[in-house]
């Protein structure tokens, strides 16, 4: 496989059925929902305020879309995380009936419940949603809407500004948890080790995938694309997760199209 950027340089197989019936076929208007949690949403932090962008990730990759017959559909919740996904998977995906589901999530999965964290910083403190749970969450996900003839397509996740993230949640819950994170190998260390789960799974249920984590920290300085909080995404950060994307995607369409000499 090439190192284009948005890919893995691990081995993954990139099926895309939901392509290959839009390019083969000339059908219906493709429909491709975007299921997550704040980044999906489009959730930025500026001067200490969460606000919800218009130019979320959604509604860029349909404007690079434009007016073909290509419909996306925002299914992202503040807040959210694997277990929640799995809750609501029949009504904003299955019930959306679309050709693929674009799935970002796991920054809500690996944080922690930082009031008890500040607490008791000499505790054993364990992630919202545990690594196990995390990854079978994942399995579920990709497994049911396959059953359903779904694309499903997982993004890796975007990355942290790890001194910003720190200097949010420390002034929210006070300096006590920097000894707690000190002794768990850093902030960025349990962001980072579900992002690794993904990969994983992402070859072993030979899923088709975009690494949005590697464009967005090739694309320029972070400051200018991770907000305030160190987390969520600002307007330019966006923009770069949505042309990763649609690069992808039109790249993989394109190449369907060749093959086929139409």
């Amino acid at each position: 496989m090439s190192n284009k950027p948005g890919k893995f340089t691990i081995k993954y197989v990139y099926h895309s059925d939901f392509l290959h019936d839009y390019a083969f076929k000339g059908g219906p208007q493709m429909k491709i929902v975007c299921f997550g949690d704040s980044i999906t949403r489009g959730v930025t932090c500026i001067k200490g305020r969460l606000r919800i962008l218009k130019d979320n990730y959604p509604t860029v990759l349909q404007q690079y879309f434009g007016d073909s017959s290509t419909e996306i559909v925002n299914k992202g919740v503040f807040n959210d995380n694997s277990d929640l996904l799995v809750r609501r998977l029949d009504k904003d995906v299955i019930g959306e009936h679309p050709h693929a589901v674009l799935i970002c999530i796991g920054g809500n999965d690996c944080n922690f419940k930082w009031n008890e964290v500040a607490e008791k910083p000499d505790d054993t403190h364990v992630p919202v949603v545990p690594l196990e749970r995390y990854a079978n969450n994942i399995r579920h996900l990709v497994k049911t809407v396959k059953e359903q003839g779904i694309t499903p397509i997982l993004l890796t996740l975007p990355p942290l500004d790890p001194k910003r993230y720190y200097q949010s949640i420390s002034a929210r819950f006070g300096k006590s948890i920097g000894h707690w994170i000190g002794l768990s190998g850093g902030i960025e260390h349990w962001h980072g080790q579900y992002n690794r789960c993904l990969k994983k799974l992402i070859n072993q249920l030979n899923v088709p995938a975009i690494d949005v984590r590697t464009a967005i920290k090739k694309a320029g300085d972070l400051k200018d694309l991770i907000s305030d909080d160190g987390i969520h995404l600002t307007a330019e950060g966006y923009k770069v997760m949505a042309k990763t994307i649609y690069t992808d995607l039109t790249a993989q369409f394109a190449g369907q199209k060749a093959g086929s000499g139409i």
